[in-house]
């Protein structure tokens, strides 16, 4: 079975960067902190949102960046 809030991070970020984009960020941010999709926990959402905060505003601006980001720490 999915993890859901990994589903519900993706769903934060799809309308922002679009689908695939979405995937591959939560992919790649739940490896930055040593854990797969499957294993991530709320605990880990501060970290993830900093890692997004800082990869998104490359390419969405700064702004954008931190509301998603914000919205993935807000996560329950």
């Amino acid at each position: 079975m999915p993890n859901v809030l990994a589903e519900r991070i993706e769903e934060v970020l799809r309308p922002i960067v679009g689908t695939v984009l979405a995937s591959v960020s939560v992919d790649l941010e739940s490896k930055r902190i040593g854990k797969d999709v499957d294993s991530i926990t709320h605990r880990d959402l501060n970290a993830i949102a900093d890692n997004l905060s800082n990869q998104l505003k490359l390419v969405v601006g700064p702004d954008l960046a931190k509301a998603a980001a914000e919205r993935v720490r807000g996560l329950d």
